[in-house]
């Protein structure tokens, strides 16, 4: 190689590197814009309103398990979501949350949040959450009654890193991975669903389907019939789904969205169980 090429195929390698991170950074920069995410707000004042959207557990009678999805607090939103589960054992008067929360750790104590106190389709710091998984009847059961083993053996409770993870989104991934028939397909804005261990690189997507290769979050791929091919890149993830076709786009996620439960898998039997529990 001459030095009369050197610095043209540096003046190339940085014009590519410059576009991809531009393209990277543009969905987030949307986002700023259009309000989607604050950079000024107060989190002592940020509301955590119910927002209607759990089923009312003295009227339903039946196990309810939901997971949602919210954009997260303060600047972070314009690249990425908060997922959290939400679960009601049959008869059960009360939703359990589950969820990772950053500023629970320190001195050696968990990030991990199992707690009745707040709703569990409250406002995530005043975000709108968003439903994106509704499973009931025996599924909900046989999910509720191995969570708490699932739960106690999730490896990273002493450990948070909002970028690439582990972090509330490697929660999520890593329960529905171990409960098959959660059957979740998370948002592809959930940065840190793809934080795999140093020991493993291949994995399973959280939805249960298709395969997963990861390097610690930051460089992956996932193809699967549920999410469809996912390609990240410092934990933004582009793609498309064939099965309802769509885009996946960085900080922005699945276009177009299709409705409240616009993650969401086919619920297959539970609506037979959701339409009795109506009658």
């Amino acid at each position: 190689m001459t030095s009369s090429t050197l610095p043209f195929t540096l003046r190339r390698a940085t014009f590519w590197l410059m576009a991809m991170l531009g393209f990277l950074l543009a969905g987030p920069i949307f986002n700023l814009a259009l309000g989607r995410a604050s950079v000024s707000g107060d989190w002592r004042s940020a509301t955590h309103r119910s927002t209607g959207l759990a089923p009312d557990a003295a009227i339903h009678q039946e196990a309810i398990v939901q997971v949602y999805a919210s954009r997260a607090y303060g600047w972070r939103g314009a690249f990425a979501d908060h997922t959290w589960l939400a679960v009601k054992a049959k008869g059960a008067d009360h939703y359990t949350r589950y969820e990772v929360i950053g500023w629970y750790g320190g001195g050696g104590r968990s990030v991990v949040s199992v707690s009745s106190q707040r709703a569990p389709d409250a406002e995530w710091f005043g975000a709108s959450p968003r439903l994106i998984r509704d499973v009931r009847g025996h599924d909900a059961d046989t999910i509720i009654s191995k969570l708490p083993k699932v739960v106690a053996a999730y490896p990273y409770a002493d450990t948070y890193h909002a970028w690439p993870g582990p972090n509330s989104n490697t929660f999520i991934a890593f329960v529905a991975r171990e409960l098959p028939e959660l059957h979740v397909k998370l948002p592809s804005t959930a940065i840190g669903k793809d934080f795999l261990s140093a020991s493993q690189f291949v994995a399973t997507p959280p939805s249960g389907s298709g395969f997963q290769v990861s390097l610690f979050g930051l460089l992956g791929i996932i193809a699967s019939p549920d999410e469809g091919l996912e390609l990240n890149v410092l934990g933004l993830v582009t793609g498309f789904e064939l099965r309802k076709p769509a885009l996946k786009l960085p900080g922005i996620g699945r276009i177009p969205r299709d409705g409240t439960l616009e993650q969401a898998l086919p619920m297959a039997d539970n609506s037979r169980d959701a339409k009795k529990s109506t009658q």
